[in-house]
């Protein structure tokens, strides 16, 4: 038996997005964009909840295809506002859009989302030695700065927290706590 973080539940969705995603580092665009999407929906419920909806995100957001995001018009917006599948919140499904067409500026600013969001940790991610998960912060001071820059340049629900959540999302910070196997892995 493994000894996992100890926000991780029974469930084998749970285990295997602790096991293989969360705190792997990720570099390229199109699973920044998925995170940042997911990671942005998920404000106010809990990530089992975005987990859960997971694949009902990936069909209704057409693979996560930031390109096509930027371009929905009204017709795809309500047919969004209608899907049982996904978190059916106006403002939400109105910042996917435009996080999109945000995260292509950043692309041709940057030559790619990857070297943007990396560059806030020089492209390597922070190691983080926490004994327990009350040790474990939301927010940090490169959250901080990340959701000010996002906000500036106009995304939406990019607050600090959510920020954060998104790090350790794609591996920027490694959050494992010291008893977990994936601690010592990453």
């Amino acid at each position: 038996m493994q000894n996992r973080c100890s926000w991780v539940t029974d469930s084998k969705l749970y285990q295997d997005y602790h096991d293989f995603e969360w705190g792997v580092p990720v570099y390229d665009d199109k699973t920044l964009f998925e995170f940042l999407i997911l990671e942005t929906f998920q404000a106010g419920v809990s990530w089992i909840t975005i987990l859960n909806k997971r694949e009902n995100f990936r069909k209704a957001f057409d693979d996560f295809n930031y390109h096509k995001i930027a371009n929905y018009k009204e017709i795809k917006f309500n047919e969004l506002m209608q899907n049982p599948g996904i978190i059916r919140n106006k403002l939400k499904i109105k910042s996917a859009i435009t996080n999109a067409q945000l995260f292509i500026q950043i692309q041709q600013e940057f030559g790619s989302f990857s070297k943007f969001i990396w560059s806030y940790v020089n492209g390597k991610p922070i190691i983080n030695q926490f004994q327990n998960k009350d040790e474990v912060p939301a927010t940090s001071g490169i959250s901080d700065i990340i959701s000010r820059d996002l906000k500036k340049r106009g995304f939406k629900f990019t607050g600090s927290t959510i920020m954060y959540a998104y790090m350790q999302a794609v591996g920027m910070v490694n959050d494992h706590t010291a008893d977990c196997f994936k601690y010592k892995t990453l």
